[in-house]
Order: C-alpha cells, then structure tokens, then sequence
C-alpha cells in the first residue's frame, strides 16, 4: 500500500494530466526561488586621488596598496583617480607631479582597470607631458587592457573614450569623468581635457546613453580642499547631473572626504578623499573606497544597489609599516599595538570618529 502522502501526489499528477489531455490547459508553475536563473551582477569600485608626491618615490611603491589590493581584484571594475602625470624624467612630486610609468604599472598590477584623468594636476608638465602620459596609457591599453577616460590625445580618441563605456556580464556601464580646471591650461586643442562644461558633459551623457548604457556614473574633480561639507557649486552641478539623466555621481578633489547624499534616487559622494599620498594635514589621510553593484535581473530589468563605503587610511613611513600603506580602518580598530609608533594609531581613531561626526557618515 501507498503511503498516504504518495498516493495523495500520484492522484494530483493524474488529475493534472487528464485535465491537460481534456481541456488542452497549459500549467505554469513558478519555479521556486532557489531554482531561478541567479541575476547578473558587476562590482565596481572606486578609490580616491592615487598620488606620488616627492616623498613617495624615495620608497618602494609595490606596497602602496597592498592591504585593499583584495577589495581592487575581487572587484570586476576598479576606477582610480590617477592625479600626476607620466612625463618622463626628472620624477617630481607637488606642485608639477611627474612619476615613474612603474607606478601606473603597479596601480594595473593592483587591480585597477580605469584610470580617470581628468584632474587639475594632469597638465603639470604642459601638452607634451600630457601627450606622453597618454602614451602610456595606450600601451597598456594595448598590452593588458587597462582603460582611461577624461583626457584624450587627438578627435578619434575622445570620441571612443568619452565617454568610456566598460562592460561586464553584458550590462554597460558609461563613466563621464571631468574637471573643474587644470593647474597650467593647454594652448593646443589636443590633446584635450574634459572640463566641467554643461555642453560637453551633456553631450557626453548623450552619448552614452545613444551608446546602449545600462547605468551612467558621473565621476566630477570638483569642490573646495579640505572642506568636509560640499560646497555651492558642487550641489548645483549635482542636481543638473542627475536632471541629465545620471544613475550615480562620485567626485574627487577636495583630499578629504566630503558628505553624501541622495539627490531624487541618486546617490551623490562628494568625495572620497586621498587614496595614497604624502599629506599630513588634517583629514586628510582619512578616505573612502565606494563599491557599487549593478544588477541584471532575470526578467531583463536592471538595478543599482546602494554604495558600500569602506574607510581607508593612509599610514606614512615608519608609523605602521616601514613605508607608505593604505589600509581598511575597521579591521585595524582596536590593534594600537601593532603600530611601530602608535600615535597615529590615536590619530587614525580620532579623524576616523571626527570626519564620520562631520560629514554624517556613518
């Protein structure tokens, strides 16, 4: 005899088929939660100003990032602010930056696969230093698929790379990076940088999204230093941004971390603050890494999940390692002892709890 449950099932199945074979009545069955095609999903992460002051190259640059290097290569995008340029020799640091091509390098090596150039310091060494820069960028374009995007070296390129649209897993992600102004200007039109003009920025984002973007980041070098709050003009170049049609808007410039907030549904960093540098002034060692996940369902419909922001810090030489390192703040809480000189253990703790208190990120 059949359990009752069996027998129970058995009849059910019949019932079911007789019912198909009677009134040609087609079942549909939703397929339970676990057995759905699991939704397209990319990661991207975004650091803030990677620099090479005149400090800087006295040491080993190899380990720069090593402690976030796990949150750059397990991302499937990581986007960096690449403020210096590559114009060759003599290296100098501030106020005209120029660094060794071994640093681009090792930013690739650390897993990062977009280089936004669009700065203030990108002209430091002029056109030639910039067209050299660009150079650069193109061989390692060409030999391991590094991309950039905010500068281009002549009509061609601009058009390809500005904006620049990255793909992962089938979903388009267009990233319409700009600056407020450049240090020293250009006096030839190439190459060319990508200037805070309402134009050109709609343009661009016209542009991406002609070209079939699934979401637009709008990536700005903007606002005032060392100022924890956003200013004015930040604000007002926010609300027109998200007005074009951005998905989501990440700056950079100020070296400190600035406030966020959601314009609409729009997520808006203000700013990240210094990946690496060599600055010591107040806050601005505190910074932020910003992960984004975009969502592919399987209906076809896409989604945006709110950032993720870590808290990073910028250790000098000789504080907890013999050189320069970034690490993640929260791991390292409650580990004074570990530092070679832990008083900047206490300043860590103190500007971490200061510019949270500050900007409202908590």
């Amino acid at each position: 005899m059949m359990p009752r449950t069996l027998c129970t099932l058995t009849a059910l199945i019949a019932l079911c088929f007789n019912a198909q074979a009677q009134f040609s009545v087609k079942y549909e069955i939703p397929l339970p939660r676990s057995l759905q095609p699991a939704p397209d999903t990319v990661s991207a992460v975004f650091i803030g100003d990677v620099m090479m002051h005149a400090r800087q190259l006295e040491y080993d640059c190899t380990r720069f990032l090593e402690p976030v290097r796990d949150m750059l290569t397990d991302a499937d995008i990581a986007v960096a602010n690449m403020e210096f340029t590559l114009a060759g020799e003599p290296y100098t640091g501030y106020p005209a930056f120029s660094a060794p091509d071994r640093y681009a390098s090792y930013a690739a090596d650390c897993g990062i696969d977009v280089f936004l150039t669009a700065n203030n310091h990108i002209l430091d060494k002029g056109a030639a230093g910039l067209r050299r820069t660009l150079g650069v960028y193109e061989s390692m374009h060409e030999s391991r698929g590094i991309q950039y995007t905010g500068t281009a070296a002549d009509e061609k390129a601009d058009t390809t790379i500005n904006p620049l649209i990255v793909v992962g897993r089938g979903i388009r992600i267009a990233l319409v990076n700009f600056t407020y102004g450049t240090n020293t200007e250009g006096s030839a039109k190439w190459p060319s940088v990508r200037k805070a003009s309402k134009e050109q920025v709609a343009a661009d984002i016209s542009r991406a999204r002609d070209r079939g973007a699934d979401f637009i980041v709008a990536l700005p070098h903007w606002g005032d230093e060392y100022i924890l709050r956003h200013g004015k003009w930040q604000e007002e170049w926010a609300g027109w941004l998200v007005s074009q049609g951005v998905d989501l808007i990440i700056g950079a410039h100020p070296h400190v971390v600035q406030d966020t907030a959601v314009i609409g549904k729009v997520p808006v960093i203000y700013s990240l603050g210094n990946a690496i540098s060599n600055m010591s002034a107040t806050n601005t060692r505190l910074e932020l890494a910003a992960t984004v996940r975009f969502v592919r369902h399987h209906d076809g419909s896409t989604e945006m999940l709110l950032p993720e922001l870590t808290w990073m810090w910028c250790t000098l030489p000789g504080m907890l390692t013999p050189g320069y390192a970034t690490i993640p703040v929260e791991p390292y809480l409650g580990r004074r002892d570990e530092w070679i000189n832990p008083s900047d253990y206490d300043n860590m703790a103190a500007t971490y709890q200061r510019v949270r208190n500050a900007t409202g990120i908590h």
